[in-house]
């Protein structure tokens, strides 16, 4: 039967404390200012892309002595910048380590750091709250709950390109459109603001973000202009007042939309590009722009295929790093939002871009470890289903190989799938004049039998009807051949299964597999089937239909002598089914077995030099013995 092999799980890094991290730890505490500063700048550079290092450190104690040293005014301005730098480089580890520095309260830690004069202890600050406010797991919520915060961040951006950079990626990952009615919001150490209260946005305008951040679109420096950009496409989404605002705003003695125009312009970076088409649209939809004005139209037009263009390159170039690497697939899913842009790629009006949003979908199904968590938390299946049930061709036959891997009996998908009609769906594909979607249909089954009730084997044999199962059979191409082998292989087990199917389809099945027997089949092929009647064989009343078929029994014992290792085994699990004495009426048919020279031929077996051929014919002789 076929089987899904899971890797063994890796040992938590936590499980390993060395001695080197806890000698890191002690020096934080010498009495000498000068090697607790050297002890801080050696932790540094031993964390430095090192995670299980960071989560030794943490475990031992780190976070707390370096967040103590990070407030203390006693401590050189050398000191807290370097403990800044540490607790961030912290955070950039794995989730599990940015809550821990959030159990400890670093977030207001570091907010009452920018306080400071000293302008490079300033930067390091901002640099690990942009590191943490950036994590999936930090609340946004945490940049608000005290009020002078954001005015004060206002006033830091004139500080420096750095402080600048910080800020603006803090806002523009902080600043969230608030449609919930309960007061409560992720989990959170620090009371929370309820949802009657002011949002984001607003927050952020009413502190003067507009005017605050629109010069910084002329700073020299792209991450600084990149950064404002983004800034302006968050604080704009879904917001009438701001965008209107934006349209007025003069940079430099340059209107706003004219600025985001120059930044669509191709020989502009492609992020720079999108994310100005972003803020255009939303200053469209707030009625800033007349939808007639032509350079604003045409030239959003020309970006809305160009973007197409580029969702299209990006998606496919994820499907190809994600095909065959584990750690990379682990990697792209975990990129910010990339489900939900999968998902939305899916409903796409460009069929090119759906095309490629599915076939980068597939390549992330190959992960077993994702199909239990990102694939489920998604939902993915749902708009998979809407994908399969009008769709082109080409689209289809990449909807329906990623929905095989959603089938597979780990998957938390299969069963909802299983109830939204999916055996109907899949047994039409199975009928399709287009190789692949056959193929893809009848695999999708195969994964839909293992292991299944009997209620889901009786759904399938139904919708395919004993006519295209048949057909399907007898199908030219080896791989449709090979999965409807599987497919019946896949039916045929658990005994109750076994004869239930045999009761009511046993006759055309077994013509089938003498047809198949006597065909010019390769050795795969033949293997399979034989496997088939092994499954037939372990049924209670089952068996007796191979029993009294008299050309089955000589074509097992015909495989039984093969010059193929593979078919003589699969024949001989035919053999010790049958022959197993616990079970009633096994003397008759080790009579009736005994008389066609299946004893003579165990014997020669046993003699074997194959190892798996001697064990497995000793055993069925033994059943004669007892």
């Amino acid at each position: 039967m076929a089987c899904v092999l899971e890797t063994p799980l890796r040992m938590s890094v936590l499980s390993e404390v060395t001695a080197s991290s806890r000698h890191y730890v002690d020096r934080l505490f010498d009495p000498d200012p000068q090697k607790v500063l050297q002890g801080v700048i050696d932790m540094k550079n031993a964390v430095i892309g090192n995670n299980k290092q960071k989560a030794n450190l943490i475990v031992l104690g780190a976070v707390p002595r370096l967040l103590y040293l990070l407030q203390q005014e006693t401590s050189s301005t050398e000191l807290r910048t370097e403990c800044a730098v540490v607790l961030g480089s912290l955070a950039m580890g794995t989730e599990n380590n940015v809550k821990s520095l959030l159990d400890c309260h670093i977030i207001p830690a570091l907010l009452q750091g920018l306080l400071s004069p000293e302008l490079k202890f300033i930067e390091a600050c901002l640099r690990c709250l942009r590191t943490i406010f950036t994590s999936p797991v930090t609340p946004e919520e945490l940049l608000y709950t005290d009020a002078t915060v954001i005015p004060h961040l206002m006033a830091l951006l004139s500080r420096s390109r750095y402080t600048q950079e910080y800020i603006c990626q803090i806002f523009s990952h902080c600043c969230k459109l608030r449609h919930w009615h309960s007061c409560g919001f992720k989990s959170s150490p620090q009371p929370l603001l309820c949802a009657n209260g002011p949002d984001h946005q607003t927050i952020l305008f009413n502190h003067g973000a507009v005017q605050n951040i629109a010069h910084l679109l002329s700073s020299t420096s792209y991450k600084v202009r990149m950064q404002a950009l983004k800034c302006f496409s968050v604080l704009a989404f879904e917001n009438p007042q701001v965008s209107m605002t934006l349209v007025n705003v003069l940079v430099d003695g340059e209107l706003l939309p004219q600025i985001f125009v120059k930044m669509l312009q191709r020989d502009k970076p492609i992020e720079m590009q999108l994310t100005s088409a972003k803020c255009l649209t939303y200053m469209c939809r707030a009625g800033g722009i007349q939808t007639d004005d032509n350079c604003i139209v045409l030239k959003l037009d020309h970006d809305l295929k160009h973007a197409h263009e580029l969702r299209q390159a990006a998606f496919k170039l994820y499907a190809s790093l994600g095909a065959n690497d584990e750690d990379i697939r682990k990697k792209i899913i975990e990129t910010e939002n990339m489900m939900d842009r999968i998902v939305n790629g899916l409903s796409e009006s460009s069929i090119k871009v759906r095309l490629s949003a599915v076939r980068c979908l597939h390549s992330l199904s190959r992960s077993v470890q994702q199909l239990r968590t990102s694939f489920q938390d998604h939902a993915v299946w749902k708009p998979l289903m809407k994908v399969l049930q009008n769709a082109p061709d080409e689209v289809l036959v990449v909807a329906s190989s990623t929905l095989c891997n959603l089938l597979l009996e780990f998957s938390p998908s299969k069963e909802p799938i299983l109830e939204s009609g999916a055996i109907e769906l899949l047994c039409s594909l199975t009928q399709s004049e287009n190789l692949a979607l056959r193929v893809n249909g009848i695999w999708a089954l195969m994964n839909m039998a293992f292991q299944a009730e009997q209620k889901i084997k009786a759904d399938i044999l139904q919708g395919l009807s004993t006519e295209q199962l048949f057909q399907l059979l007898s199908d030219s191409d080896v791989n449709v051949l090979m999965k409807t082998l599987g497919l019946l292989r896949n039916l045929l087990s658990t005994r109750p299964h076994i004869d239930q199917i045999m009761s009511t389809h046993g006759k055309q099945i077994m013509q089938a597999v003498t047809l198949i027997l006597e065909g010019e089949h390769n050795i795969e092929v033949k293997e399979q089937t034989l496997c088939i009647l092994a499954n037939i064989a372990d049924g209670t009343t089952a068996k007796e239909l191979i029993m009294t078929n008299d050309d089955i029994l000589q074509k097992i014992k015909y495989y039984m002598s093969h010059s193929n290792a593979k078919l003589q085994l699969a024949a001989m699990f035919c053999i010790s089914n049958l022959i197993w004495n616990e079970e009633e009426g096994s003397q008759e048919r080790q009579d009736k077995l005994r008389d066609i020279g299946i004893v003579d031929i165990l014997h020669k077996l046993s003699q074997s030099s194959d190892p798996n051929l001697c064990d497995k014919a000793k055993t069925a002789l033994q059943q004669y013995l007892a």
